[in-house]
């Protein structure tokens, strides 16, 4: 059981609004017969970007892992159904940072978005700050060019 900081996650980090938040690990190495297994829990807490507005989006979730190490793809194939292969050549180490973050990078929804319609919400902003400025303007845009012909006239 351990915590790991989002800036850990090198892939993760372009999805990332800021690096704040918490990825909770909590994995068991088990054999059983043969068969080595990976289970646990990944939980996250993380700021996502919107993809409407590019604001931080809290976004939560908790995922189950339950992994059968095989060295083949004939050993994949004999696994049981609640298992998905995770593939381990002779000896080779795996990097639990990597593995987690590819279960996060598998959890992140392809388009994260605000449940509410951002978009709406910042044209409105946006034309709330352009009255401001229209009402500084003149109404006619060529009342300037109105002025200096008449100047010239003189």
């Amino acid at each position: 059981m351990g915590a790991l900081e989002p800036a850990e996650f090198v892939r993760l980090t372009d999805i990332l609004a800021d690096l704040s938040g918490k990825v909770d690990i909590q994995l068991f190495f088990l054999k059983e017969n043969k068969l080595a297994s990976l289970t646990g829990e990944v939980t996250a807490n993380l700021h996502l970007k919107c993809q409407n507005c590019l604001e931080a989006i809290a976004w939560q979730s908790k995922t189950s892992l339950k992994l059968g190490l095989v060295e083949s793809i004939d050993e994949a194939n004999l696994l049981s159904s609640e298992y998905e292969p995770l593939l381990v050549k002779n000896e080779e180490k795996i990097s639990l940072n990597t593995l987690v973050e590819d279960e996060l990078l598998l959890m992140i929804p392809n388009f994260p978005k605000h449940e509410h319609n951002c978009l709406n919400l910042k044209r409105s902003q946006l034309e709330d700050s352009t009255v401001l400025v229209d009402e500084k303007k003149p109404n006619n845009p060529f009342s300037v060019l109105a002025k200096l012909k008449i100047s010239g006239d003189k």
